[in-house]
């Protein structure tokens, strides 16, 4: 750094010499005596120059020799206080050391006596609990033997009851199928029966309305449904079943549902069979037939049977068969179209009885409607009736209590006689029979004796 500064200041004077000849060039000297004094002038400066160079060069060899003097100062220094600062840590380590080694011995004796404790508690606890599993396994295992021989006998009874009831199973089962046996041939026979009738259109007519007398039968009353009943005025005809709903002014007044059944087999039939085919053109002619026949009988049953208010404006077509209601709704738009244009609602025999045992609610809503004026009086009765039960009760817990009472006298009666006659010789049981035999009425032996006389 000295070196630097000393170089920039030789460098300055240069700077200012050579500033100073470029000056007194421009300028021009005016004769020699100036320029001669000039010259002077640079070398005093030259010399001033070399003076403080020297100086310098001096005072750096000065301050090179103090530096190290203070460095070597510093490092004794430096080194005295590293070995006093070594030896203090040491020392300090070393009474940590000890500290920490004496805090150890007696956290590891504490945990020694805090493990024996413990040991001794575990083996109190494990002795303890050998004690009571032996018990409970003593307990259990005769229980388990007093549950074993308990089960084994009701097993026993059981298994007995059950197999006596298989083999009466069994044989009647055998019995039935010996019998069903016998009657396959009347079966084979009942359905060539059935194909006859089937073929014939008035015996399919006839099967259909079975088979929804039956469904009606199931889920209403008897008077909740007509038979053959005449709905439309002017006209003769006779719808099959009707089902009798309430007039909405006049509750006296019946209002008819007309519900008919109709089998249209030959078309059904002529579907599965194009359906067996797997012939679409076949299938859609003869579906277009079907749905003519379907349409048929919806036009037939709205013309006969319709008339509001006397019926309800809808009726109800009945197909004895889900498949061929389920042919009926897989056509697209045919229930729908019939329902709004012939007022008709197809059913089968799950969605009738649906529909019925929807109608079967509200006739027992509206029964209980009309019932409950009944019902309320019925309830006036009960309460007043009610309320004469609970004077009775009264008086009869009155009663039980004086008669509680009385017994209770009696008691202490008899106990204050008992005291009294503690000091009274027994006498023998003979003499007290002969003394008090015909005195004493309550005396069962003299009574027994009498009997037999």
């Amino acid at each position: 750094m000295e070196t630097i500064f000393i170089v920039l200041l030789v460098l300055l004077l240069l700077v200012s010499v050579i500033t100073l000849g470029v000056a007194l060039k421009v300028m021009g000297a005016k004769n020699n005596t100036d320029w001669m004094a000039m010259k002077y002038k640079m070398e005093n400066v030259m010399t001033e120059i070399a003076r403080i160079e020297a100086a310098v060069k001096q005072e750096m060899v000065t301050n090179r020799q103090e530096t190290g003097d203070n460095t070597q100062r510093i490092r004794a220094e430096l080194a005295a206080s590293l070995k006093n600062f070594g030896e203090l840590i040491t020392q300090t380590m070393s009474s940590a050391s000890t500290v920490q080694k004496d805090s150890f011995h007696a956290l590891l004796n504490k945990q020694s006596e805090q493990n024996n404790a413990i040991a001794f508690r575990l083996d109190q606890m494990r002795e303890t609990l050998e004690k009571k599993m032996a018990e409970m396994q003593t307990g259990n295992e005769r229980k388990l033997d007093e549950m074993r021989a308990t089960v084994d006998e009701k097993l026993q009874k059981t298994l007995e009851a059950r197999l006596g009831e298989s083999f009466k199973l069994v044989s009647e089962r055998l019995e039935a199928v010996h019998k069903g046996l016998g009657d396959m041939q009347q079966l084979a026979t009942g359905v060539g029966d059935l194909k006859r009738v089937l073929t014939n259109v008035k015996s399919r007519g006839v099967l259909g309305e079975y088979q929804l007398e039956s469904i009606l039968e199931q889920i209403l009353t008897i008077d909740q449904y007509g038979r053959n009943v005449k709905t439309k005025e002017g006209s003769n005809a006779l719808v099959e079943f009707a089902i009798k709903l309430p007039g909405r002014g006049d509750k006296d007044k019946v209002v008819w549902l007309p519900v008919d059944s109709k089998f249209p087999k030959e078309d059904f039939e002529a579907l599965m069979d194009a359906y067996d085919q797997a012939i679409p053109d076949l299938v859609e002619e003869i579906r277009k037939n079907f749905i003519k026949g379907i349409r048929k009988c919806a036009l037939d049953i709205s013309s006969k049977y319709i008339d509001p208010p006397n019926t309800t404006d809808f009726a109800i077509l009945f197909l004895p068969f889900e498949s061929l209601y389920a042919e009926v709704l897989r056509t697209p738009g045919l229930f729908e179209s019939i329902q709004r244009e012939y007022k008709i609602i197809i059913t089968g025999p799950t969605t009738l009885s649906a529909l019925l045992n929807s109608l079967q609610m509200g006739f027992r809503t509206l029964a209980i409607e009309k019932r409950s004026g009944e019902v309320w009086q019925l309830l006036g009765a009960v309460k007043t009736e009610f309320g004469n039960f609970g004077g009775i009760l009264e008086k009869t817990q009155k009663k039980l209590q004086e008669a509680s009472n009385v017994i209770e006298q009696a008691g202490v009666r008899s106990r204050a006689i008992e005291k009294k006659l503690r000091a009274v010789q027994e006498l023998p049981k003979d003499d007290a029979v002969a003394l008090l035999g015909k005195q004493n009425p309550l005396n069962l032996e003299q009574g027994d004796e009498g009997e037999e006389g």
